[in-house]
């Protein structure tokens, strides 16, 4: 039986090895924030599934079908399980190793050696063996807790970089579909302009031939028909492309691409604006936005290596043993008198690597430093995107407002112009001319409400998407699976 004084110093040793751990401790960043937002904002939350706002169906069919087979999103969810692995084995590292060893012999020993067997004793023998060795190095200086700690860092920081993958995947996607609906709204405004022209060109040649019309008059609709019939085309190549890359943004396979376009729901006219963005300080941009977590997270795994590489300067304790038995006969390996067992300690101290483990301490402080720089660039950049998107979602709603008053003016003017065109008051010329302002601010005007519903989802994206997100449940998570470290 092993000694009761050799366990408890045992004990004692592994009790102390969780007193020391090497610095340096991480400390929160304090940002310079601005007080307000300089946009008024209303009370309301953003839910956590804020593109349904919109109310498209067919648009929440697609995101749920991009979040389920988009390659950069599935890439980003390996990635959290490769970081959930290498937490597991940064944990193991605390923990003692514990292996089952076995071994059989037959042996024949020399009768004709100084070394030589007793005469008259059998030198043929065999010898079983069966032993449970363990092997620990005590952490006393904290080296694998750290480890432990960037691990887990780590994983937090591939799940955040999961969510932000999925938080601009989803934003990709309304945006494309409102290029989509807006494309479709356009070639159908200039597939019935064309329509009426030819119509009204037939009309012409007709009076043109009866001698009511002039040739000036009959080629300058021509000319107008033309110009129509020329602005299909490009919106039509645009349209495909569209559906391509909405396709491809689906993680669509390439018989579905060819196959197959996009499902359509509603008319760009018809989507719904979501309501203003929520009120609060600029602030919450660091607790809600996953890719401003996901660096701070990097710089904390940065910071744990520091002490990680600094435990190098110290001993290394280990501590090692075994036990089992050992017998010539396997039928009595496991009787008192083949029992065996060792328990033995061990240090190991570096007094020359030629300045290695200073180097490695360097370096590590070096990516903290690289870690903070990409921390406090990627802070910058959120209060840009958020900055711009604000900009952009209200001067959307002044174009769009100012583009329907452009169209209302404009069709009152061709109702006008034909009106004097019919009584002989004005000529041909002032038709046309109303007619091509009319078109050009109907597709601007289609252009405008894209513009207005791609703002909005760019002011989600740069706020962080929903701000009932389960950051908390995430970091929970990754807690219990880093339990004990």
């Amino acid at each position: 039986m092993i000694p009761h004084r050799v366990v408890i110093a045992t004990l004692i040793v592994t009790l102390l090895s969780g007193c020391f751990t090497l610095g340096p401790d991480y400390r929160r960043q304090t940002i310079d924030t601005p007080d307000a937002w300089p946009a008024p904002t209303s009370a309301a939350l953003v839910p956590e599934e804020w593109w349904r706002d919109y109310r498209d169906p067919a648009l929440d069919a697609l995101i749920q079908e991009a979040l389920g087979h988009n390659a950069d999103l599935r890439l980003a969810i390996a990635r959290v399980d490769e970081a959930r692995a290498s937490l597991g084995v940064a944990r193991a590292d605390q923990w003692p190793g514990v292996s089952a060893n076995g071994s059989a012999s037959r042996t024949r020993a020399s009768e004709d050696t100084a070394l030589s067997v007793t005469p008259g004793t059998d030198p043929i023998y065999n010898n079983v063996r069966a032993t449970l060795d363990a092997s620990y190095e005590i952490d006393f200086w904290g080296k694998y807790r750290r480890a432990t700690e960037a691990a887990r860092a780590e994983l937090l920081a591939t799940q955040f970089n999961r969510d932000a993958v999925r938080l601009a995947l989803i934003a990709e996607v309304s945006r494309g579909y409102f290029n989509l609906r807006a494309l479709d709204a356009q070639v159908a405004i200039t597939k019935r302009t064309v329509s009426s022209r030819v119509a009204s060109l037939a009309l012409q040649r007709k009076r043109f031939e009866s001698g009511v019309a002039s040739e000036l008059e009959l080629r300058q609709v021509e000319a107008e028909t033309a110009a129509a019939q020329a602005l299909l085309p490009a919106l039509e190549t645009q349209l495909a492309r569209q559906e391509t890359a909405l396709s491809v943004l689906l993680g669509r396979s390439p018989r579905a691409i060819v196959g197959s376009a996009p499902e359509r729901g509603a008319a760009i006219e018809a989507l719904t604006v979501p309501p203003a963005v929520p009120a609060g300080l600029p602030s919450d941009l660091l607790e809600h936005r996953p890719d401003l977590q996901q660096a701070e997270q990097q710089l904390i795994a940065a910071n744990a290596r520091i002490g990680q590489a600094k435990a190098a300067y110290f001993p290394s304790i280990s501590l090692t043993g075994l036990l089992g038995g050992e017998s010539t006969k396997l039928i009595d390996l496991f009787t008192a008198p083949a029992r065996i067992w060792q328990v033995s300690g061990s240090a190991a101290q570096t007094v020359f690597d030629a300045g290695r483990t200073g180097s490695r301490v360097k370096a590590a402080k070096a990516r903290e430093q690289q870690a903070l720089a990409q921390y406090q660039s990627a802070i910058q950049n959120a209060f840009r995107d958020t900055l711009d998107a604000l900009v952009a979602q209200r001067k959307a709603r002044e174009t769009l407002d100012a583009e329907q008053a452009r169209v209302a003016a404009l069709q009152r003017a061709l109702d006008l112009a034909r009106l004097r065109y019919q009584n002989g008051v004005s000529s041909q010329l002032d038709v046309l001319d109303a007619e091509r302002g009319l078109l050009a601010a109907k597709l601007n005007r289609i252009e405008a409400q894209r513009a207005q519903l791609a703002a909005t989802a760019d002011l989600f994206k740069a706020l962080g998407g929903g701000w009932e997100s389960d950051h908390r449940s995430v970091e929970q998570t990754a807690s219990a699976v880093g339990a004990g470290g």
